[in-house]
């Protein structure tokens, strides 16, 4: 190595490249290139799974619930926050069919 050869040391390195992203993601952000939308309007909720329990099967959970909880709206269950009452979202399958809350009405006879 000569001496008009710099060294670095990694921490040096370290230090740059996270000054780097933070300066990046700064600008960015000042220039009104990062958006951040205040629409809840399309923002999913959260992920949910339907767990099958057969008759006698154990299942475990967490013992703490989440900040979520269910109510039918229109025929439909619906998912809404406990922090927030204007927060809420219809559950809808994988297909984006609604999940009905209670039995659909018998349909009438056309003949």
């Amino acid at each position: 190595m000569s001496q008009n050869e710099a060294s670095y040391s990694i921490r040096s390195l370290l230090v740059t490249a996270l000054v780097a992203i933070v300066g990046t993601v700064l600008v960015l952000e000042l220039s009104g290139k990062i958006t951040h939308s205040d629409n809840k309007d399309h923002v999913p909720l959260g992920e949910f799974q339907a767990i099958h329990i057969k008759p006698g099967e154990t299942f475990r959970m967490s013992p703490k619930s989440s900040e979520l909880h269910a109510v039918c709206e229109n025929g439909y269950m619906a998912i809404a926050a406990d922090t927030d009452p204007t927060f809420r979202g219809i559950l809808v399958d994988y297909k984006k069919r609604g999940v009905r809350c209670s039995p659909l009405a018998p349909e009438a006879d056309n003949g």
